[in-house]
């Protein structure tokens, strides 16, 4: 039997810190794992964890990302509570896997580390492999700091698990901004962690040879498109699923979340649509821009996938602009989440002015200065009655500016 780990009401953790010890806590069977900046601490942490008798279940050292999350996928099969760790390349590398993961409605948890995907070489933050991951058929939830890192990986365990959904989970926190960065977190003991998640519930699992079951088969234009929209329908109707465990999270720890997050929205005439750490960054905005008479606003999405077009389109209804934050390359189109907040608002009656701001790339800073800016131009943009500018600007952009309609 694993050893209690001795726990303070307040400890102080970064991200990956406090990542490792909610999988510590859920009593995983398998984490099969390739480490890779900035999630590696996630799992040398567990690994150290198992070192020292913390961890009852298998560590699975493996050659490449690909390698670990099909290593995921068998166990998981085989009826184990599994998860693993790891960040851009590792993540692109895995994205093969995570669509044999969704499609056998495996409920595994993968702490993705957000990073920049490679060309150039870079080891920092952006969004890029959360949104390469937005149509693998998997859950995702987005974090803003440590606590959040540790109280999602448990509700993570609880809503995969469910058997209203059997669905895999990412749980996405900012790479060093939020992994690497040590705040105060509250978390539960190990009891009552455990106990909130509950017991493993296999289904289906190949070692039950008294029901065979079979994984990976091959479903050509007969069934494939049936089983396409089946996992389509489970994703889109877990909200229901989700809320609940929010609520049991709520009413076990007083922390209250929901499928989005707002902050002086009940007036906001303009407002910032940022993820993750950014959403506080532009908490402190949005109130030095009120103290000038400015009415600004900030939204995010806890849940990325299912996207939460409804809740989305009921927060945005009184505001006459808003600026969509991605931290991601464009590549060529609008940012991807101003085009899912456009077809959040596209059937609504309020029809907010909306700009799409490209920042952060590689983790260049974003500063108060430039969201004051943001929130001022949007300001003039509803006096204007109309866009002052391009529809897609870069922000905090060495060189020539740019901009595109």
């Amino acid at each position: 039997m694993a050893k209690v780990y001795e726990l303070l009401e307040e400890e102080v953790w970064d991200g990956n810190t406090a990542a490792s010890h909610a999988l510590r806590q859920a009593q995983i069977d398998v984490v099969a794992a390739y480490p890779i900046t900035p999630s590696t601490p996630t799992i040398q942490n567990y690994g150290t964890f198992m070192s020292n008798g913390y961890i009852d279940g298998e560590f699975v050292l493996v050659e490449s990302e690909h390698a670990a999350m099909s290593a995921c996928v068998g166990a998981a099969a085989a009826g184990g509570r599994v998860a693993t760790a790891t960040s851009s390349q590792g993540f692109a590398l895995m994205v093969e896997v995570l669509y044999q993961a969704s499609g056998m409605r495996l409920p595994i948890v993968l702490n993705l580390v957000n990073r920049a995907l490679a060309s150039p070489l870079n080891i920092h933050g952006d969004h890029s492999d959360m949104y390469l991951g937005r149509d693998t058929g998997w859950l995702q939830l987005c974090t803003c700091n440590p606590q959040q890192a540790y109280d999602f990986n448990l509700i993570a365990f609880k809503v995969a698990e469910d058997m209203d959904v059997r669905i895999p989970v990412i749980v996405n926190q900012d790479g060093f901004l939020s992994s690497h960065t040590a705040q105060n977190v509250n978390p539960l003991m190990d009891d009552v962690a455990y106990k909130f998640i509950g017991d493993y519930k296999a289904h289906n699992p190949l070692f039950d040879f008294e029901h065979p079951s079979t994984y990976g088969a091959q479903a050509e234009e007969d069934w494939h498109y049936e089983h396409k929209a089946q996992l389509h329908s489970a994703i889109m109707h877990s909200p229901t699923v989700i809320r609940k465990v929010f609520k049991e999270f709520a009413d076990l720890t007083g922390r209250k979340y929901d499928l989005i997050d707002t902050y002086n929205m009940e007036d906001a005439e303009v407002a910032i649509f940022a993820i993750g750490t950014s959403y506080e960054s532009a908490k402190v905005a949005s109130d030095t821009m009120r103290a000038k008479g400015i009415k600004a606003g900030v939204v995010t999405v806890h849940v990325l996938r299912p996207f939460p077009y409804a809740e989305l389109h009921d927060a945005f209804q009184k505001v006459k602009a808003i600026a969509i934050m991605d931290k991601s390359s464009p590549a060529g189109a609008m940012g991807a989440m101003f085009n899912e907040i456009s077809g959040a608002l596209a059937n609504g009656k309020n029809r907010p002015l909306l700009t799409n701001y490209i920042y952060g790339l590689g983790e260049r800073d974003l500063t108060q200065v430039e969201l004051n800016e943001i929130y001022t131009l949007m300001n003039e943009d509803v006096k204007a009655g109309k866009l002052t500018h391009p529809t897609q600007l870069f922000i905090g952009l060495r060189g020539a500016k740019l901009a595109f309609n």
